[in-house]
């Protein structure tokens, strides 16, 4: 005989079942690619669920609603239905367009590296609060550079933003401390070691093999670079053989981290030849 528990249980909603399929996140859109006719898939990076592939259905028509709201390195919300291939977006709203750094060259650049950078270090599942804030205020610095007409040292930024990525993604360089006798390194030309991950005093750089010398400006501007939040970056003036050694570690090391190309470095250097 069933108990009154039993008894008095409501019946199954079937309308549950489809709420449990509907997810909402926050999402900055890091690229997209066409599938089919009208259809787009993005990879897009949330706050809570990390990097995702999401199918914007129709996208690609004139008709559309959501195409405006899906464009590269927009921030926007999203309601999601899970499926089986590809979660579908069902709604979209934009939060932030970000629509001043899409109005120069060098911005719309710029945010491209960003958001190649963060998909490059990040998977599904991640937990990504940390690398979210950063690409925002990434995006919302370059913004503020075009909103504001001010000249903006964009290899600067990139570099401060390489580093931060590489502390909250645990690979972080060392540069403060010998990787082989621990001790402080000292003001002198001192050896790096991009397969290592940081630097070597001279005596101990003697028995390697894999090292490079590293000018005290150089490993200056990497400490700064590392330790410090933009605002006390932002009016530094490096010299322009210094910024291009510093710029050569850090993508040189990303390269040995990654195992592969970054393609949007390819863009900001004919940027650059374009604009000397």
């Amino acid at each position: 005989m069933a108990n009154q528990a039993d008894q008095q249980a409501p019946s199954p909603n079937p309308n549950d079942t489809h709420r449990e399929r509907l997810y909402r996140t926050r999402a900055v859109v890091l690229s997209r690619r066409d599938q089919g006719d009208a259809d787009r898939i993005l990879t897009v990076f949330t706050p809570e669920l990390g990097k995702r592939e999401l199918i914007a259905k129709g996208a690609r028509k004139t008709t559309s609603h959501k195409a405006g709201h899906l464009e590269p390195f927009t921030h926007t919300a999203l309601l999601v239905a899970q499926a089986r291939t590809w979660d579908i977006i069902t709604e979209a709203v934009t939060v932030e367009s970000f629509r001043h750094l899409r109005s120069e060259l060098e911005t719309i650049a710029g945010a491209g590296y960003l958001c190649e950078l963060i998909a490059s270090f990040t998977e599904a599942d991640d937990d990504s609060r940390p690398l979210w804030d950063l690409l925002l205020f990434g995006l919302r610095t370059l913004d503020e550079f075009s909103a504001s007409g001010a000249p903006v040292d964009l290899r600067l930024l990139l570099r401060w933003f390489d580093l931060r990525l590489l502390s909250v993604t645990g690979f972080q360089p060392q540069f403060f401390a010998c990787l082989g006798c621990e001790d402080d390194l000292q003001p002198t030309v001192n050896y790096m070691s991009l397969s290592e991950g940081g630097v070597f005093c001279p005596r101990c750089a003697t028995r390697r093999n894999d090292v490079e010398s590293l000018e005290l400006d150089v490993l200056k501007v990497l400490r700064h670079l590392q330790r410090s939040p933009w605002a006390d970056v932002a009016g530094l003036s490096i010299r322009p053989h210094i910024h291009q050694q510093v710029e050569s570690i850090l993508y040189r090391y990303l390269l040995h981290l990654l195992e592969h190309h970054l393609k949007s470095t390819d863009f900001l250097r004919k940027l650059r030849t374009l604009v000397v």
